[in-house]
């Protein structure tokens, strides 16, 4: 089953309407994207937790990585550069981090505010390779943006 994002953002803008604490939003954001697509394997977020550091927030699938820091892997690299990381085979991104051996592409989204606050990252692995593509970069982009925009 493909996403019907149009759907997504609606019940993801009913869910979340008023809501600012940005733990309870990215709860019921990994819940809703994560089952709404067969190719989303683990869905998940990466807090800012320190200075150049993500530690694993509410997430959906099998375990993730616990702490990632800036400098590693494809989550790193969208915190550090605050850019959409569309990789269509993990095993050619350099220094990426094998949480899970199923893992085989990623989209992973940077997280900020309305004010520009980087909250952290969201992350979604698939077991399919080259599973995503600009359209899931652009839609989900604009619901975080929506969520995230008066989180604190």
């Amino acid at each position: 089953m493909r996403v019907d994002y149009d759907t997504l953002a609606a019940t993801v803008a009913a869910l979340t309407e008023g809501e600012t604490d940005a733990v309870a939003l990215m709860a019921t954001i990994a819940c809703e994207v994560h089952h709404a697509d067969d190719r989303f394997d683990w869905t998940g977020f990466y807090r800012v937790v320190g200075p150049e550091l993500l530690k694993i927030g509410p997430y959906q699938g099998g375990h993730g990585c616990l702490v990632i820091p800036f400098s590693r892997g494809v989550c790193g690299a969208a915190a550090r550069s605050r850019a959409a990381q569309l990789v269509p085979d993990v095993e050619a991104f350099p220094g990426h981090i094998a949480c899970a051996s199923t893992t085989r592409s990623e989209l992973v989204l940077p997280v900020e505010t309305a004010a520009g606050k980087l909250l952290g990252v969201f992350d979604i692995d698939s077991d399919q390779p080259d599973a995503f593509d600009r359209r899931d970069v652009e839609a989900l982009t604009a619901i975080l943006g929506a969520a995230f925009a008066n989180a604190g």
